[in-house]
């Protein structure tokens, strides 16, 4: 039952796949074979920027916005998130621990040093 759902579920994809080719060959043929006419990537991150920081501009009040003020309210949050969670796993730790050390016994060391010396633990 289950090898038939993964089959029908591969099939469907590779189906969905042919569809969405079939549907971009024009496209594909239409493009440039060299790429001597496509900005690089650092231009179109510079571009996004500058755009960006146009939209902001645009928006009301966003003058008024500190931005740093902005980061370091996200950064302190994150810090508290960060030491909430280390308290959390810390309190889990301890209780490991303690719930580990009733299982051990309070002689180990001395049981091993006996079955080192060749005499066996009571």
């Amino acid at each position: 039952m289950t090898e038939i759902f993964l089959f029908i579920l591969v099939l469907g994809s590779l189906i969905g796949m042919a569809v969405i080719l079939y549907r971009k060959i024009p496209v594909l043929v239409q493009l440039p074979e060299s790429s001597e006419n496509l900005p690089s990537v650092a231009e179109m991150i510079e571009k996004s920027k500058e755009r960006s920081k146009e939209e902001a501009k645009k928006i009301t009040g966003a003058a008024k916005i500190n931005h740093e003020l902005y980061l370091q309210k996200i950064l302190s949050k994150i810090r508290v998130l960060t030491l909430k969670t280390e308290h959390k796993t810390g309190t889990w730790l301890e209780k490991l621990r303690q719930k580990n050390n009733n299982h051990l016994k309070d002689d180990y060391w001395q049981e091993l040093k006996k079955a080192k010396n060749g005499k066996k633990p009571a």
